[in-house]
């Protein structure tokens, strides 16, 4: 199928190539060594490998949140930051094994416009879920130390914070990279101007793109019982704040080239 469109596309003298996709964590290995020419993710990255061990304890030091949010003590954001840089070290080191010698990559996922780390936008949707949470405690369905004990294992790196570790790793050069802003709502396709058509409609928008990929999560900690009333009230308060401002994602897309590392073999410098 791919290839039928491609040479349509393209013509006859297109070379032979093959698609893959394979189950698993990208934070682990995918591939055989030296298979790959090109490796593609779309929005992954942002997720990380684990909850960071200290909020995953009994301990309670990010209260009330579920993310990064103005709230949100230093050590906590620290906590968030090494997560990311160790999860995003492994997956270049990973990749790297598996493509072969200039092998390229080409990743998509969820940054951040800015340094700002406690007022990203993203901190924003995770925020009015914390929200959503906050009222189900006040009815009783919820404990309150369960809300306090709830982690979502995500951070959204800046543009910056992305180009360090890849310096740091030193197993690829940047080809391109670049931010672009993404409408919360993945039905409003309107580019231009500050105001949501129909913000109602927008909040359950989102809440179904939020539950798609944060159910598993919710469910596993709090239970399956509260997850309609809950994502009932997120779509309630993703639709007010949208109401005051159309808020978009900042989504980061970097183009990668691995490079050709040497590795010492006896006498003499091979290259893998």
């Amino acid at each position: 199928m791919f290839r039928k469109l491609a040479v349509k596309e393209k013509g006859e003298a297109l070379p032979q190539y093959y698609v893959a996709g394979l189950p698993g964590s990208f934070y682990t290995r995918l591939f055989p060594d030296r298979c790959v020419h090109l490796f593609h993710s779309s929005y992954c990255l942002m997720w990380r490998s684990k909850v960071p061990e200290e909020l995953a304890r009994e301990t309670v030091i990010n209260e009330g949140n579920v993310y990064i949010w103005e709230t949100t003590p230093p050590l906590v954001v620290k906590l968030y930051q090494r997560q990311f840089q160790e999860d995003f070290s492994l997956f270049l080191k990973l990749r790297h094994k598996e493509l072969v010698s200039n092998g390229q990559m080409v990743l998509t996922f969820l940054g951040r416009k800015n340094n700002d780390v406690l007022r990203g936008e993203i901190s924003y949707i995770w925020r009015l879920l914390a929200q959503a949470l906050h009222s189900l405690v006040k009815e009783g369905r919820v404990e309150k130390e369960k809300l306090d004990s709830f982690n979502i294992p995500f951070y959204a790196p800046s543009v910056d914070e992305v180009r360090d570790v890849i310096k740091q790793s030193e197993a690829f050069d940047i080809n391109h990279i670049q931010l672009f802003q993404s409408n919360w709502d993945p039905h409003d396709d309107l580019d231009d101007g500050d105001l949501v058509l129909d913000s109602v409609k927008s909040g359950v928008n989102v809440a179904r793109c939020i539950r798609a990929v944060s159910e598993p999560l919710i469910a596993h900690h709090f239970g399956e019982h509260i997850l309609d009333d809950l994502f009932e009230m997120y779509a309630h308060n993703v639709g007010v704040h949208l109401q005051k401002v159309k808020t978009k994602y900042a989504v980061i897309v970097l183009s990668l080239k691995a490079r050709r590392v040497p590795k010492y073999h006896g006498r003499n410098d091979d290259y893998y």
